[in-house]
Formats: C-alpha cells, sequence, structure tokens
C-alpha cells in the first residue's frame, strides 16, 4: 500500500515514531514534492520532501505504525485482483 510518513519527534530518551498515511490524493510523486494529501483528513496532511512508499499493511517494524483512521479506510476500499 502507498504510503506517507509522519515522523513525530521523541522528547529526551523517547524515540521518534514514524506513523504511516494512506494517500488522499492520486497525484505522483518523484520525490521533489512539499505537500502530500492524506486520506484520514480533507485539510490536513503531511509536509515531506519525500516520494510516498510502498508499506505492508501488517507493518511489524519497531517505532512505526499505520494511522488508525487511514487503516480503518483502506479496510473499506475494495481490493482488485488483476
Amino acid at each position: 500500500m502507498l504510503a506517507v510518513a509522519e515522523r513525530l519527534r521523541g522528547i529526551g530518551d523517547v524515540p521518534d515514531v514514524v506513523i504511516w498515511h494512506a494517500p488522499g490524493d492520486g497525484a505522483e510523486c518523484d520525490g521533489d514534492c512539499d505537500f502530500h494529501a492524506i486520506a484520514c483528513s480533507d485539510s490536513e496532511g503531511i509536509v515531506l520532501p519525500a516520494p510516498k512508499r510502498d508499506v505492508p499493511v501488517d507493518l511489524g517494524v519497531p517505532g512505526e505504525r499505520w494511522c488508525d483512521d487511514c487503516l480503518a479506510i483502506i479496510s473499506r476500499e475494495p481490493v482488485i485482483r488483476r
């Protein structure tokens, strides 16, 4: 699943956390973007100069997780088999 990263900075000894969001638009990104819309908000997005990444829905990486709202949206989308 294509996703956009939001980094929450940890304070002191608390490590950073990466929260993955489903993109809110179908626009391609070549890594030179300055804003990514996210599926869980009509008005907010991620300011991140990085391309969207393919992230597994069953993510098991320490310090990374999916946005709960985006995960709920993803689970409602029909699966297209090719």
